[in-house]
């Protein structure tokens, strides 16, 4: 039997729009995946750990983010500008520098014992020590806790010269001291250390903070 089909009734098939459409919400996936890299570190999150947190499979997540580096780097900047920015908050919102200070040693303290979150800060303890290969993630980190150092030394240069905090103030070292409490208070809250133990250190520093005012 020969069976004739006539092509001006033939239906065309629907066109698939341009690019595969994602497969999952990747905000919400990378919300996930900064979660697990802050519970367990970036050599402790393995490939499987990251993709039963984020619900997607490895090949959606080399295809969203390229690589576990990758991934690493925008988990940072997405803690950055999440759980993280109360840091920033308390610097820029505070007219007084000292008052910033105060705000910030204050509220670190809480967050780095927040319920329902790892404990302390996700970047002032990363990566301190890795493997060679994982080198440049390791550099990465640095240069963001670097970066946080020069923000506290700016906000209290500006405090000096709006007149905030006394004259003889060295911003640099006294951005240094501020950095170092904060980064042992979030150790200290890894190994368990409670909100008010850590309210006491951030009171310590608090007050070396107000002696400085102008």
């Amino acid at each position: 039997m020969i069976v004739v089909i006539n092509k001006t009734d033939r239906t065309e098939p629907p066109r698939r729009p341009r690019g595969r459409p994602r497969e999952f919400d990747r905000g919400e996936a990378l919300a996930r995946a900064r979660q697990t890299f802050w519970r367990l570190g970036y050599e402790g999150a393995s490939i499987a750990d990251l993709t039963a947190a984020m619900g997607i499979t490895p090949q959606s997540l080399y295809a969203a983010f390229k690589s576990k580096a990758e991934l690493y780097r925008e988990a940072l900047a997405d803690y950055r500008k999440t759980v993280g920015a109360f840091a920033t908050r308390a610097l820029e919102e505070e007219d007084n520098a000292a008052d910033a200070f105060d705000r910030l040693l204050r509220e670190a303290a809480h967050e780095y014992c927040r319920e329902g979150q790892p404990r302390g800060c996700m970047i002032s303890t990363a990566t301190l020590a890795c493997a060679a290969e994982n080198r440049p993630v390791a550099t990465h980190v640095a240069g963001l806790r670097a970066d946080a150092i020069a923000a506290l030394e700016a906000r209290l240069a500006r405090g000096v010269a709006e007149g905030d905090l006394r004259a003889d103030t060295d911003a640099a070292a006294l951005a240094r001291f501020v950095g170092a409490i904060i980064q042992g208070m979030s150790v200290q809250a890894q190994d368990g250390a409670s909100e008010e133990a850590l309210a006491a250190i951030a009171g310590i520093a608090r007050a070396e903070i107000a002696r400085h005012r102008a």
